[in-house]
């Protein structure tokens, strides 16, 4: 009985969460935005004009995602402006069979290959080629091309003016409710954490789990950063801005710690299969601290509702009478496991502290309580677009993603358009417009997006039938057609085979209320959208197919340099003390960023035909040995900032400075795409570790010094040693599985 209670308790928080969502509230508008202009051009009696109004309003709507307001009104605003040019120039093609095929190729290439810019730039492109798609249209041929031109720049600008209006009455709205996404993820994470721990048969399912909650929440950073840097610097201080972007910072250190592996699983696993009752108190703190951080998103706007728990706090004593009873029970003057447990708890309680210093920041302190980020350098974790024109001229050549998949839009929409010219279907249009949704740079992507379109536009076209054929009432077609629109949208990011589902419901009854006989409208959709999505996967599978394996090693490489970048700076702040330096969080940052890149990249490949799949085991160590490493710099990074540390030993820059240049010898394979051996002897590198930062030599001479700082010494050395030890393994390892990799 509890089960279906968790199950519809589940659904309606699911379906809270989607209705606070700024997805649901994009769609709202969108609907919006669309209907109006229709509505008055019946009034009007000039529905036509109503229409194109309408059609331009949806071609600006894409660039409309989260983020600095500035980038976002400016993105709209070229979106408009391409979709004007692309659509007078449309208009003209339908004049000569012989010319159009060869524009529209050139156009649908010029227009893809703008995406090498970004994001941004991607959601501009997809506007020109949904306008040029559109332009193939009936809707408006009573108009003359200038004058549909002016009237899709009209419909862009009134979109414009709504998102603002949007902006400026719910201002608060992206920052809640990315926050508020960014601490249910990392509540995620730490559940995550929590349950690896237990594990102990086989953890290959939950790392996978956890490397798609840790892209996931690297990317709700990118644009929770995004948005309260952006608000900063263009409107000054503002406590609400400065205290959430503190916020940020804690949770951003959060995952940091969440990231930290005092001592690999190996020697946890040893330890807790004989203290299953320590295993549980442990894995008891995390689940608490991960219910504590849903409810806090849950009360993001509305804190004095947050009450007091004692959960955390009855775990807290638990464990600290564990580790006291271990530590009067054992006999050894110089016992690991002690230092481990001290270790796991003390990085419990930090990750208490950043809990706790959220739920103090959120119940609204005086603004000379607040620290406030510097803007120049909080400007630094900005992720700046390079627009300059090199940018495409380096991109033009077949290496590119980019540009094999413009040429291969190019190709394979001329080729849908001849088709359905050749076959007469009635909608020739909707087949290039089906290319164009479903065809992306790779090929496990396409495939993805072409069974989740298919499959949605077979469930659609099928509610279709049932609803007319239930009623003719075109009042209820009207309603159903906006309805379905809003859901539409607001389900295209979360759910793409449920938006292709309300999407042709939507088409469907759009048709119904302009042409008779909805049975053929549906036919013809289902028969387009199959040939569409067939002739996308063919063009991934055949023209130019570009297959994760050849740009993995350059999405490797990076993942790689900026781990050692990371590292540099760790042993920079080890050696120098001090206050942590902006170079040290962008570092961070861009080391996050680029691991999340890489979990997405390996994901991408394990989508493609088996036969592509070379070297998919070793990739996927390589995958795993990267984030590893960087949990093991995360712990490393956090032991080293939250506490205080005795100066950095010879021996520590000795080691360190091997495991640099065993990362930079990663990097020279994966630039020289080197297959041979490196010559170098993994036994001395051993015995050299053990002769520098050896336990032996280590306990030795900390224990010269026994005075009160002898046991934090102790706790330092262990925990530093065996992180360098840990990383120079497999700092060791990276090369040689690179070099055994087949790219």
């Amino acid at each position: 009985m509890k089960q279906p209670k968790k199950i519809v308790a589940t659904s309606l928080k699911d379906l809270s969460e989607f209705l606070k969502s700024t997805d649901f509230s994009k769609a709202i508008l969108l609907g919006f935005a669309l209907t109006i202009p229709i509505i008055v051009g019946v009034k009007l009696d000039a529905l036509q004009i109503g229409i194109t109004i309408t059609v331009g309003a949806l071609l600006a709507s894409p660039s409309d995602v989260s983020g600095s307001i500035r980038y976002k009104i400016t993105g709209i605003l070229f979106a408009t402006l391409l979709a004007m040019i692309v659509s007078l120039i449309g208009g003209y093609l339908h004049l000569s069979l012989w010319l159009l095929f060869p524009i529209m190729g050139v156009l649908m290439f010029a227009i893809s290959y703008i995406s090498i810019y970004g994001f941004r730039a991607s959601l501009i492109s997809f506007s020109g080629l949904l306008a040029l798609v559109l332009s193939f249209s009936n809707v408006s041929d009573a108009m003359e091309p200038y004058e549909r031109m002016l009237l899709i720049g009209i419909g862009g600008l009134w979109y414009t003016a709504l998102s603002l209006l949007r902006h400026y009455i719910f201002p608060k709205a992206p920052t809640e409710y990315y926050l508020s996404k960014t601490l249910r993820l990392t509540a995620d994470y730490l559940r995550n954490r929590g349950e690896l721990v237990a594990e102990i048969a086989d953890r290959t399912e939950l790392l996978k789990k956890l490397l798609q909650t840790q892209t996931e929440l690297t990317a709700t950073h990118e644009t929770l950063r995004d948005i309260l840097i952006s608000s900063r610097t263009g409107s000054g201080k503002s406590d609400y801005e400065g205290k959430h972007m503190l916020i940020f910072v804690q949770l951003v250190d959060m995952l940091e710690l969440a990231m930290a592996n005092p001592v690999n699983y190996s020697k946890t696993d040893r330890f807790f299969k004989k203290k299953s009752k320590k295993l549980a108190n442990f894995q008891g703190l995390l689940f608490a601290m991960s219910n504590r951080l849903n409810v806090i998103a849950d009360n993001i706007s509305t804190p004095k509702r947050i009450r007091t728990n004692t959960k955390i706090e009855a775990f807290q004593e638990k464990i600290k009478n564990d580790v006291s009873e271990y530590a009067l029970a054992s006999n050894e003057t110089f016992d690991e496991n002690i230092l481990m447990l001290r270790n796991l708890f003390k990085y419990q309680q930090e990750q208490i502290a950043k809990i706790e210093k959220i739920e103090w920041l959120l119940k609204n302190p005086a603004q000379r309580e607040i620290s406030l980020l510097k803007k120049e350098d909080s400007r630094k974790f900005l992720t700046k677009q390079n627009y300059d024109f090199e940018v495409l001229a380096e991109n033009f050549n077949m290496r590119s993603p980019i540009f094999k998949h413009s040429l291969r839009l190019a190709v394979m929409t001329m080729i849908g358009y001849g088709v359905g010219m050749v076959f007469s279907v009635q909608n020739p249009y909707w087949i290039l417009l089906t290319i164009i949704v479903i065809m992306r740079p790779t090929f496990g992507l396409t495939k993805t997006r072409s069974k989740e379109r298919t499959i949605g536009t077979l469930i659609g076209g099928a509610l279709a039938v049932g609803i007319v054929l239930i009623t003719q009432n075109t009042t209820i077609y009207g309603i159903l057609a906006i309805v379905s629109l809003v859901i539409a949208f607001s389900m295209v990011q979360r759910n793409y085979k449920a938006a292709a589902t309300f999407i042709t419901l939507s088409v469907v009854f759009i048709y119904a209320l302009l042409q008779p006989d909805i049975f053929n409208v549906i036919q013809y959709r289902v028969t387009d959208t199959l040939i569409g999505a067939g002739l996308a996967t063919l063009g991934n599978l055949f023209l130019w197919p570009a297959w994760e394996i050849q740009s993995m090693q350059n999405t490797l490489l990076e993942t790689v340099k900026a781990n050692r970048i990371y590292l540099e700076e760790i042993i920079g702040y080890y050696n120098k003390k001090g206050t942590v330096s902006s170079e040290y969080k962008v570092a961070r940052k861009k080391t996050f960023l680029e691991m999340s890149d890489l979990n997405t990249a390996f994901q991408r490949m394990t989508q493609e035909p088996k036969s592509q799949q070379k070297s998919l085991d070793k990739v996927y160590e390589i995958v795993v040995l990267n984030h590893n490493f960087l949990s093991s710099l995360a712990s490393l990074s956090t032991y080293i900032l939250n506490n205080p540390t005795t100066p950095a030993s010879e021996n520590f820059n000795k080691v360190s400075s091997k495991i640099v240049q065993n990362l930079l010898d990663a990097e020279r394979i994966l630039k020289q795409n080197i297959s041979s051996e490196i010559d170098k002897n993994p036994t001395d590198e051993e015995d050299i570790f053990e002769a520098t930062f050896g336990r032996k030599k280590l306990f030795s001479e900390n224990k010269k010094s026994e005075d009160d700082d002898f046991h934090s010494k102790i706790e330092e050395a262990h925990l530093v040693r065996e992180q360098l030890k840990w990383l120079l393994a497999m700092s060791e390892k990276m090369p040689k599985l690179l070099r055994e990799t087949q790219f």
